[in-house]
C-alpha cells in the first residue's frame, strides 16, 4: 500500500491548479474524510469548499516538512506552509498535525493546530487544509 503524506496532498490540492480539485482530493483523502483545524470540524464537502476558495487566492507556494512520523495507521507531522497570494502578499503558517490513514493509505481524519508566522489574521487558514 502506498501512503500519502501532507506535502504531496497540499501540493496537489493548493499548489497544482491544473489538477482537478476532486481528482486531487481523491488521491489523498478517503470518501469519509473529516478534519478539525483549531477546534473546528469540517466534513469532506466543507474541506473541499475551503480548498476551492484557497485556489482562488493562492498564486504559488510550498510545504516544508520539519518532522514526520507514522506508526501503523497513525501519522503526525510538523510543517510550514509558504504561500504567495495573488495580491502579492505572503503567508507562512506552521502546522502541527495528527492524522489517521484509511486502509488504502489515504487520510481519513486530520486534526491540526496552526501557528501564524507571517500574514494577516484574515489569512489564518491559508496555511492549513481547513
Amino acid at each position: 500500500m502506498n501512503r500519502t503524506h501532507i506535502a504531496a496532498a497540499l501540493t496537489d490540492l493548493i499548489f497544482n491548479p491544473g489538477l482537478d480539485l476532486h481528482e486531487a482530493a481523491d488521491r489523498h483523502f478517503a470518501p469519509d474524510y473529516r478534519q478539525r483545524t483549531n477546534g473546528q470540524w469540517a466534513d469532506r464537502e466543507g474541506f473541499l469548499e475551503h480548498i476551492a476558495h484557497l485556489r482562488t487566492v493562492v498564486a504559488e507556494g510550498s510545504v516544508e516538512v520539519h518532522d514526520e512520523l507514522s506508526d501503523g495507521s497513525h501519522y503526525a507531522d510538523r510543517h510550514t506552509v509558504h504561500v504567495n497570494k495573488k495580491d502579492g502578499s505572503t503567508v507562512r503558517t506552521e502546522v502541527y498535525l495528527f492524522a489517521d490513514f484509511a486502509p488504502d493509505g489515504r487520510f481519513s481524519r486530520i486534526e491540526e493546530v496552526t501557528l501564524m508566522l507571517e500574514g494577516d489574521e484574515a489569512d489564518r487558514n491559508l496555511g492549513s487544509a481547513r
